[in-house]
């Protein structure tokens, strides 16, 4: 792209990195100039298959050349169908109705309204450091970051926000961090939203935008028992956890727990449009014809890459890659960090690991975290910052990742450790 035309871009994406992309292969993008980098980054959790996988790729040509688009509403074609039956082999039971959109935001405001409709309650609960999305009433469930919400208030009402287990932040062990959390939820059923009038709580198994937080072990469970007491939705917002990123196929298989709706976006098609949600068959009965739909929802093309991407994703061992090459990273990031004080925290599932940079004085350090970031892409490693501070770095790498690209990732993070402490 010329600059001229770079600059007609639209400022509101604010961009990391100063990148012409000409394409990418696996792990790697390359810019216009042929330098490769090393993407652990993602497309912010979407390409877990690796940039341009051939199965893909193969899908999408073949699917193009036959049908491109056919409206849910007037036909249905059989890509789709081919995805509810790879899906039905991934989702856990008895969740097996399924709903498509475009986009992770899209899925959250579908979820949101079929819980609305399916318990006829207005009210919806969701946790500090919640990122659900940007678009109207998604923006009033977000509460990661003020920048997706500032200016545009008021913004949707019914919103309730619960403190999310971060036990970290808080300075607490994990134990007293759950029961403060789980306390402070019945409080808010007690104060703000009667159970009789909250339609769902709305959760992330582990917090994206919010800083890669994974609440510690019977905390879902906690709000699974809490929605069964008073008869309130669960709805598990996987868009960015999930299809392998943490190690299993959804991030809330590592609990036990079984949501009544669940979300789902980015990775499912490795890059192509395509979101959507899973319920039970009679929860998807109550919500009427007619009153949710959408023009490009489970377009044919898109459907087709994500049975492709599903298929790649169980014949090529990639959840259990993710799992092995998760425990390798992890176990070379603590051993950086404990010759870094300013990585406070290193926490994750899988290949959804994030590094927390604090100050000497306790504090988030979001200008390390910063400086480590560009340092790194200047050895073309390209890692991206999250949180409420953006003190945090998140790894991401596609779940296709091989020991020998996670060393070189820890020796440029090594390097620019030091050469952002000197």
């Amino acid at each position: 792209m010329a600059s001229n035309q770079a600059g007609q871009l639209s400022p509101v994406w604010s961009r990391i990195f100063d990148i012409q992309v000409d394409r990418g292969e696996g792990c790697y993008l390359f810019d216009v100039h042929g330098r490769r980098y090393l993407d652990f980054t993602c497309g912010i959790g979407v390409s877990n298959t690796g940039h341009t996988h051939p199965r893909v790729v193969q899908a999408i040509q073949e699917q193009a050349a036959k049908l491109i688009h056919g409206q849910a509403n007037m036909v249905i074609h059989q890509p789709m169908l081919d995805l509810v039956e790879q899906l039905t082999t991934v989702i856990r039971p008895p969740l097996d109705s399924f709903f498509f959109s475009n986009s992770g935001a899209e899925a959250v405001e579908a979820a949101v309204k079929l819980a609305r409709a399916a318990t006829g309650r207005p009210n919806i609960i969701v946790f500090q450091g919640s990122f659900h999305g940007r678009t109207n009433a998604t923006m009033a469930m977000t509460t990661s970051k003020t920048i997706y919400r500032a200016g545009y208030q008021p913004l949707a009402s019914g919103i309730f926000v619960a403190p999310f287990p971060y036990a970290y932040r808080y300075g607490w062990d994990e134990a007293k961090t759950l029961r403060f959390c789980l306390d402070e939820l019945q409080l808010l059923l007690k104060t703000q939203t009667a159970p009789e009038e909250t339609a769902a709580i709305l959760v992330e198994p582990v917090q994206g935008e919010g800083g890669y937080v994974v609440p510690p072990d019977g905390f879902l469970a906690g709000l699974r028992e809490i929605c069964d007491r008073y008869e309130i939705v669960l709805i598990a917002d996987e868009v960015q956890s999930g299809f392998g990123r943490t190690g299993r196929w959804m991030a809330i298989d590592h609990t036990g727990v079984t949501p009544d709706i669940l979300i789902m976006a980015k990775a499912l098609a490795s890059g192509l449009p395509l979101s959507g949600i899973a319920a039970r068959a009679e929860t998807m009965a109550r919500w009427r014809p007619g009153s949710h739909g959408g023009t490009y929802g489970g377009n044919a093309v898109a459907c087709a890459a994500g049975v492709a991407t599903l298929k790649a994703m169980r014949e090529e061992n990639m959840i259990e890659n993710a799992a092995a090459m998760g425990e390798v990273l992890m176990s070379g990031l603590r051993r950086l960090q404990e010759e870094h004080s300013e990585i406070g925290d290193v926490r994750g599932l899988g290949l959804m690991i994030a590094t927390e940079f604090t100050s000497p004085q306790g504090e988030p350090w979001t200008e390390r975290a910063k400086a480590v970031v560009h340092a790194c892409l200047e050895n073309d490693l390209m890692l991206l910052t999250c949180g409420p501070f953006d003190n945090t770095i998140r790894w991401i790498p596609p779940l296709i990742v091989n020991e020998a690209q996670i060393r070189e990732a820890l020796t440029v993070f090594e390097s620019a450790l030091e050469s952002a402490s000197g």
